[in-house]
């Protein structure tokens, strides 16, 4: 059985599982955390369809990602994750996909859904291990669900093709593969910039994704020149959820790595929305 070792444990978060799980109490603790940890509700309402989460360092995004986890938590039971994630490394075909065999954390193995990685494949999505090698967008949203769920399925999607065309066509296949998912698109939002550019610029892209207007999304991104990361995986999830009947999305928490980290001179910014049917 193939499996994909972890390319950022130890460095993004913790390399061991104690101190990995202790890390992820300590974000939904955090004063910009949750500030519990959550249970998971067997029996809630599946009513999310999607969430946006950030792929940092724990230590800077993990209180803000922990905010969505707990909103996930508090839905209920889910079949599979479908994982998008913005490709940092500039391997591998356009639109990647692994397709079979478990991911490893020191929290243990994920398991692909080899079943409904193969009902996405097509003319846009194709078979690249290549690109997640070393990519971290998607690594680093599994502790999260293993420490909520102990045992999950997912399947993993890097982009590195982010036009709307791209993000329409991978939105509309997720949409069309199966019953009872979570999408997870993965983005941090401003890269590098004044505390109080971030947040000016993010709020106007927060906006366009609340509004559940992928369109909108890319219009915004364009003139306000955002260096948000995942803008294609989370215009995907936008497009999958509507086609899977979501109405309404929420800003969950927003904070910069200045706030985190204590560097206001250059932050990136941070967000966890929900979208719900």
């Amino acid at each position: 059985m193939k499996i994909r070792k972890p390319a950022v444990s130890g460095k993004f978060y913790a390399g061991t599982a104690r101190e990995l799980e202790e890390q992820i109490e300590w974000c939904y603790k955090h004063e910009l955390g949750p500030g519990a940890i959550p249970q998971v509700n067997s029996k809630g309402p599946r009513e999310i369809v999607a969430i946006v989460a950030p792929h940092a360092g724990y230590y800077c995004s993990g209180p803000v990602a922990a905010h969505a986890y707990k909103e996930l938590a508090n839905d209920g039971i889910f079949d599979t994750a479908v994982i998008l994630g913005p490709n940092h490394t500039g391997y591998g075909y356009p639109v990647s996909l692994w397709a079979g065999g478990n991911w490893n954390t020191p929290l243990g193995d994920v398991e692909i859904n080899e079943e409904l990685a193969q009902r996405l494949l097509g003319e846009v999505i194709k078979v690249d291990e290549t690109a997640h090698v070393d990519e971290h967008s998607i690594e680093v949203q599994l502790p999260w669900l293993q420490q909520l769920y102990k045992e999950i399925k997912i399947v993993p999607i890097t982009m590195l093709a982010q036009d709307i065309e791209t993000a329409q066509a991978v939105g509309k296949a997720i949409s069309q593969a199966g019953n009872n998912l979570i999408i997870i698109a993965s983005s941090d939002f401003t890269h590098y910039e004044p505390h109080s550019v971030a947040m000016e610029k993010d709020s106007s892209v927060i906006e366009a994704i609340v509004a559940l207007d992928e369109e909108e999304l890319y219009k915004r991104c364009e003139s306000l020149k955002c260096t948000m990361c995942g803008y294609g995986p989370v215009a995907s999830a936008i497009v999958a959820a509507k086609e899977m009947k979501a109405k309404k999305a929420s800003l969950l928490k927003y904070a910069t790595s200045g706030e985190t980290c204590s560097d206001f001179s250059r932050v990136v910014g941070y967000g966890s929305i929900v979208i719900k049917r």
